[in-house]
């Protein structure tokens, strides 16, 4: 359909032709985007018309959503010092007070401020006391945000209890920090019903989540969508997945282009662009101070693990 014929059917209802004026407001097809119309009346009375083109024109658009590459990780930045957060989460914590996913580099930097200045230890963002904190008083404050919808504190709840194999619970969880559009818990929500962990085995939502996940910017989800389009035999779908990944730094994903490279599957100067574009994704998430909290972090856990 051109795009032409688009505007002009946006124009008016689908079904009557009654054209948007001041005092007759247009709704649009939720599905397609491609028509609207006057009123509900209208739009089920189009629909046995309409159901083919809109199922088709929906695919279409789904795919186009799909295989757009995200402007970043769904991490995003790093709340202080702005950086592009690493999508390793060995490099970076997420605080129980307010949510905040914070890099090493600035929660090294207010520990020592903290020490040097005598001051009591507290959040890198919030600045809420964090001294000496139960189990107890932490899980409290995850709690506090939980109930205040916050779908970080649930995905982290969620991940909890799947660890501890309460799946029914850390469904839940998840599902309802989905709704509220968290990537990680789409993410895990793939898990559980690939795995069926507290639910049925379902492939169709295990694929929904992993595409709601990826298109959220969650590397590993992309990558494992490109495994699963491998062993379908969609081999262009799944080399697009793993770009789109490796351009946010994902490291399976370069292995796996690099073996469709040796397979005559994908030629060099793709494979070399996504190279360029995987090495400045992590480039941009490096800073000194990053390196010198790696370095410490390093250090005090070897001596706390000889010990």
């Amino acid at each position: 359909m051109s795009a032409e014929k688009v505007d002009d059917m946006l124009m008016c209802c689908a079904a009557c032709g009654i054209a948007e004026v001041d005092e007759i407001k247009l709704m649009r097809c939720n599905a397609c985007k491609s028509v609207r119309y006057c009123g509900v009346k209208c739009q089920r009375e189009h629909r046995r018309q309409h159901k083919k083109e809109c199922k088709k024109r929906a695919a279409e658009l789904r795919v186009e959503i799909l295989f757009k590459q995200p402007e970043s990780s769904y991490l995003g930045d790093c709340p202080i010092c702005c950086l592009p957060l690493s999508i390793d989460p060995e490099y970076s914590t997420i605080m129980m007070c307010c949510s905040k996913v914070i890099c090493d580099g600035c929660y090294y930097a207010n520990e020592i401020r903290e020490v040097k200045a005598s001051l009591i230890p507290s959040c890198s963002f919030c600045r809420q006391p964090v001294a000496v904190q139960s189990g107890d008083k932490l899980e409290k404050q995850r709690m506090k945000r939980i109930e205040a919808n916050d779908p970080a504190a649930m995905s982290q709840k969620g991940i909890e209890l799947d660890k501890k194999g309460d799946y029914q619970s850390a469904l839940t969880y998840f599902t309802k920090a989905a709704g509220l559009g968290d990537a990680e818990a789409h993410y895990w929500l793939s898990h559980l019903y690939s795995d069926g962990l507290g639910v049925e085995k379902d492939s169709r939502k295990e694929i929904h989540h992993l595409e709601e996940a990826a298109i959220g910017g969650h590397p590993e989800a992309r990558f494992n969508l490109g495994c699963d389009e491998k062993e379908n035999g969609n081999i262009e779908r799944a080399v697009k997945h793993w770009i789109i990944a490796a351009n946010l730094g994902d490291d399976l994903s370069i292995k796996a282009l690099m073996r469709m490279f040796k397979g005559g599957f994908v030629e060099k100067e793709v494979l070399d662009a996504a190279l360029r574009a995987h090495q400045a994704a992590v480039d941009a998430t490096e800073s000194p101070l990053r390196d010198v909290a790696e370095e410490y972090y390093r250090l005090r856990d070897g001596l706390f693990s000889s010990n």
